[in-house]
């Protein structure tokens, strides 16, 4: 995609792949579920044309990043994540040491935890649909999800290896994709077993505007290669990230950021994240967060449905530093 350039970088022990365009100050673009770094190809060309260096990897477990061992969801801690984000930043910016960083869903996730573990590696933060969430040293994150929606939710049924992928291998990789990325909806995702998505699998999925036939092959092409696993493993080790995590309970996170978030976006609309992002428990956990934007009528793929919009928010946010 016009002039986005491609290569291959050694990184804890993985061979990560990343998507690169620009000169300049280095943003480091993280994607989510399902999805990989094609997910910034807007903001890496709006970033690179603007005087900074865009990089945007396949994390571990995606599209072109190998040496992960997919069938060991252990492997895919934060721990683990993290540990191949320093190392990707100490190779992209061995003499500024520090990078400005995005992230989306699950990256946005592991963006938080690298603020976390290593604020001095971050320059400033902006990240998409999921805020903050805090260690409750009470209660491990899928009994808490099972508790509210029971076992159809789909990070529940991502607990049990090898479950959801036979039945995906079912649904086909492309319907699979499409459907995901086009879950426009402040209801819960659920996934009754053997029900497939709840309509005919005949049943055509229209893709919205900002989603191209296009933009669904390039994704298909990936994961038809490498599968879901990968990704799903962020989601198995959910609760062995809570019990690694034990250590940081409490802590804030301690770099400038900013937030954005559509309001029809599924997590943003999960009971208790409002109070939190907006009555005060948000900006006590994340103390330098100086801004928090909500978008209207917009879901979670924020980066993709509003592209423009998502691409200048970044940007008037790290040109201040």
């Amino acid at each position: 995609m016009e002039g986005i350039e491609h290569r291959t970088i050694t990184v804890n022990g993985i061979n990560m792949h990343i998507a690169e365009k620009g000169k300049g100050p280095i943003i480091l673009f993280l994607h989510g579920f399902p999805e990989l770094w094609y997910s910034w190809r807007h903001q890496i060309l709006h970033a690179a044309a603007r005087g900074y260096h865009a990089v945007a990897p396949d994390l571990r477990g995606y599209g072109c990043t190998t040496g992960a061992p997919a069938a060991d969801h252990s492997k895919f801690t934060v721990l683990h994540v993290v540990g191949d984000l320093v190392a990707l930043i100490d190779a992209i910016a061995p003499d500024s040491h520090q990078v400005f960083v995005v992230g989306h869903d699950w990256g946005a996730q592991m963006a938080w935890y690298l603020c976390l573990f290593r604020p001095d590696r971050v320059r400033a933060l902006v990240n998409l649909s999921v805020h903050f969430i805090p260690r409750n040293p009470s209660m491990k994150p899928v009994e808490m999800l099972r508790g509210l929606y029971g076992d159809d939710h789909y990070i529940c049924r991502f607990q049990e290896p090898g479950d959801i992928e036979a039945e995906f291998a079912q649904i086909g990789v492309r319907r699979v994709v499409e459907k995901f990325l086009t879950y426009h909806d402040p209801a819960q995702f659920s996934f009754p077993k053997g029900k497939g998505f709840g309509n005919s699998p005949d049943t055509p999925v229209v893709l919205p505007l900002w989603l191209s036939k296009e933009d669904v092959d390039y994704y298909v092409s990936k994961f038809e290669q490498t599968g879901f696993t990968g990704g799903i493993n962020y989601y198995r080790a959910f609760d062995l990230n809570w019990e690694l995590t034990a250590p940081w309970t409490g802590s804030q996170v301690k770099v400038p950021a900013k937030f954005i978030v559509g309001d029809l976006d599924l997590v943003y609309n999960i009971p208790g994240v409002k109070e939190y992002i907006h009555d005060g428990g948000f900006k006590k956990d994340v103390p330098l967060l100086d801004e928090v934007v909500v978008m209207e009528g917009v879901g979670h793929f924020i980066n993709q449905e509003r592209p423009d919009e998502i691409s200048e928010h970044i940007l008037d946010f790290f040109k201040k530093f």
